[in-house]
């Protein structure tokens, strides 16, 4: 069936979620050289990077979904997950307050809104997220950043839950290895949102 992306994701009702396009997800302090080694193959940055641009131009806002701890983990749970056990090894991983937490800077502007969480794989949960989306209006999320392992099925799932229609930028996500990411996008975002291009997207915005 043929997408009607210019209603699907038209400017009017819809919002662009960033998914952890932070500095030490995929940046320079990034602790993943596998999707690191990914993102830069697929170009998936410097495609998110357009999508953003374009969703400014076209009016539409943009949510920055950040992930960060404190350094005391206060707010954080820590142990119930072996994905978190492991990363928190680490006592400095993706600290508030440090660059790690900051948005990529080729996606960073001051007009974005964002929404951080402190716990879990989702940016729905624990968040201020829906509330601010329907604010905005928003019917549709357009879902780009990281990664397919767990953050954006997590976030195409809730969203779905949630009544959003759901678009994602098959050139603007990663997960590791690529393989599993690409299947990942074949088998569970296939029957939770519509996979469009970067390319296909700005063009339906300059509709």
């Amino acid at each position: 069936m043929a997408i009607d992306l210019a209603e699907l994701a038209g400017p009017g009702h819809t919002a662009l979620l960033v998914m952890e396009m932070q500095r030490g997800v995929v940046g320079d302090l990034a602790k993943f050289p596998e999707l690191v080694k990914t993102c830069a193959e697929r170009g998936v940055v410097g495609n998110a990077a357009r999508a953003a641009s374009a969703a400014r131009a076209a009016g539409v806002r943009v949510v920055q979904c950040t992930a960060a701890f404190r350094a005391d983990r206060a707010g954080s749970h820590t142990d119930n997950a072996p994905f978190i056990k492991g990363l928190l090894r680490d006592p400095g991983h993706m600290l508030e307050g440090t660059g790690a937490v900051e948005v990529l800077p080729e996606l960073d502007d001051p007009a974005d809104l964002e929404a951080r969480r402190y716990h879990g794989f989702s940016p729905f949960t624990g968040t201020s997220l829906d509330q601010t989306l329907r604010s905005l209006g928003a019917r549709t999320v357009v879902v780009m950043g990281l990664s397919l392992n767990l953050g954006i099925p997590g976030l195409c799932l809730e969203a779905v839950n949630l009544g959003y229609r759901v678009v994602v930028l098959t050139d603007a996500v990663a997960g590791m290895p690529a393989e599993y990411g690409d299947a990942v996008m074949a088998n569970t975002i296939s029957l939770l949102a519509a996979r469009v291009t970067t390319d296909d997207l700005i063009a339906a915005w300059r509709t």
